[in-house]
């Protein structure tokens, strides 16, 4: 008998050497440690919102075909392709009129009939006309066949808190306030009850090139008008906040502005190649990929910086972090109007946007809110049309895998992670982020942005019973390979079975440059 358990130990130990072999042949190695009985904050599913700005063919061309066109498929003039495509994500938020278009935006030019509604200049993309059939209750009825809630930028820039507090009243106001109102000429006569307002954008900017300290005069005089009205119970107001590492400027406004004033604060960071040429989406050598990886993980220290200053005036975080432009930003694709922001979407897309919501899903005590700029056919858009075709992009696949996270509970994650090393610079190869859904399902994201090599990562769970894995992958054969009209697959999530769980040790693979989600049961 003891010779046959030697045996059978024996046989053990050969096959969880084969195994070990299998996983680690030219791959380095990762370690991550899961508490998977401790469940933190909720990760808000509006970390995964989206930002239409009236830019390029985000719009017109975008999601607004106009409500007669008959070729191709649209409800009330807005693609259903588009439409349901969105819904796959579960988009929770949808941020509009901008942006920069903002703060020249007159919403009562965009309401009415639309055959009396004035044709305006759209001065900040390119100097386009603008027909403003595209206005607020068009976008408020895409929200609602989205399922998304309506994130409205209101114009500090150039215009006033009257108009602003207007807007709040024809959108939220009761019946019986709008009998002359100009709302009951329009589709819908009922209040919407939108709650979440942009108190101008980018005000360091083109939102009117202030100072932190005139912006925080402004935000306060602004919310005077605003909540002298009886419409805006229930409102949450966004501050303009700073861009990449300003932390003066959210300094300022936490000092000057009222902590029972503000909802949340925003943040916006872009992934660039800054050396000398922004480059292409789809023309780059790994120096350039190496450039916007480190730009992508700065984010990490600018949400825990800002979040710093932040947690000195609101130590109970009853302040939201509120990045609402992030994404990759390049050259305009050749031969496209170059005020327009149109790129393609290559694989190193989605190695931005698996980083980045890993770095969002783990901040989310105070990141609770996040629009990637943006969704359709301007900079790292999730989707991009030509005439009645559609194609989602990398990225969109990312978000799609991703929203396992969507109001899950975060799990406490510890790495030790590989380098990625370039030329002599480091960056860590691995990223990761953990949450239990409300059934009880853990899943896990992980992303390996090693442009070269595998990496094996052996996963503890701690305190987990788990018996069974399903995973997906995202992969691609070159880092600048995309969906094309042509090819609209090339880069899609497939089945992921290249892992091993045993005793609640999960032993993995991930290939260079690829994205996986695990579902543990």
């Amino acid at each position: 008998m003891l010779k046959k358990n030697i045996h059978n130990h024996f046989i053990r130990v050969i096959i969880l050497a084969a195994l070990s072999v299998k996983f680690n042949a030219n791959a380095q190695n990762a370690t991550i440690t899961i508490n998977t009985a401790i469940a933190k904050n909720n990760i808000s599913k509006n970390i995964y919102g989206h930002f239409a700005e009236h830019l390029g063919n985000g719009i017109y061309g975008g999601f607004y075909v106009g409500d007669t066109n008959t070729v191709i498929p649209n409800i009330n003039g807005v693609r259903t392709d588009i439409i349901e495509a969105l819904k796959q994500l579960n988009i929770p938020m949808l941020r509009w009129p901008g942006g920069c278009y903002a703060d020249t935006y007159h919403w009562k030019n965009g309401i009415g009939p639309k055959e009396l509604r004035p044709v305006t200049i759209n001065k900040k993309w390119g100097g386009i006309k603008e027909d403003n059939s595209f206005g607020t209750d068009e976008f408020l009825s895409l929200c609602e066949k989205l399922g998304a809630e309506p994130y409205l930028a209101g114009n500090v820039g150039s215009g006033t808190p009257e108009e602003l507090s207007d807007w709040m009243k024809y959108i939220n106001a009761p019946d019986e306030e709008m009998k002359s109102n100009r709302r009951n000429k329009n589709e819908s006569a009922a209040p919407r009850n939108v709650t979440l307002w942009g108190i101008g954008n980018e005000a360091w900017g083109c939102g009117g090139h202030m100072s932190a300290k005139k912006y925080a005069s402004e935000y306060i005089r602004f919310l005077k008008v605003i909540t002298d009205s009886s419409h805006t119970s229930g409102n949450r107001y966004i501050a303009a906040g700073a861009k990449d590492a300003d932390y003066h400027w959210t300094r300022t406004l936490m000092k000057n502005i009222p902590l029972n004033q503000m909802g949340g604060i925003s943040l916006h960071h872009y992934t660039e190649n800054k050396w000398y040429h922004k480059g292409y989406a789809t023309e780059f050598k790994e120096a350039q990929y190496f450039n916007t990886m480190k730009s992508a993980l700065r984010m990490e220290a600018l949400i825990t910086k800002h979040s710093a200053i932040l947690d000195q005036y609101d130590p109970q975080k009853k302040l939201a972090l509120v990045v609402d432009e992030w994404g990759a930003w390049y050259e305009t694709e050749k031969g496209t109007n170059p005020h327009f922001l149109y790129q393609q979407n290559t694989m190193r897309d989605a190695m931005i946007a698996g980083v980045t919501l890993n770095i969002f899903n783990n901040h989310s005590d105070r990141v609770r809110m996040a629009c990637l700029a943006q969704c359709v056919n301007v900079l790292q858009a999730v989707i991009l049309t030509k005439g009645a075709e559609m194609i989602c992009t990398p990225t969109y696949h990312v978000m799609e895998m991703f929203k396992v996270h969507q109001n899950a509970a975060l799990l406490p994650v510890t790495i030790i992670s590989p380098d990625y090393i370039f030329r002599g610079k480091k960056l860590p190869a691995i990223s990761v982020a953990a949450s239990k859904d409300s059934l009880g399902i853990t899943h896990i994201s992980l992303v390996n942005i090693d442009a070269t090599k595998s990496q094996t990562v052996t996963i503890n769970l701690e305190a987990g019973n788990y018996n069974s894995v399903e995973g997906r992958i995202l992969k691609s054969t070159a880092l600048q390979q995309f969906n094309s009209f042509e090819e609209p697959a090339a880069i899609a999530p497939v089945k992921f079975d290249d892992y091993q769980l045993i005793n609640n040790k999960l032993t993995l693979t991930l290939p260079p440059f690829s994205i996986v989600v695990l579902a543990l049961h």
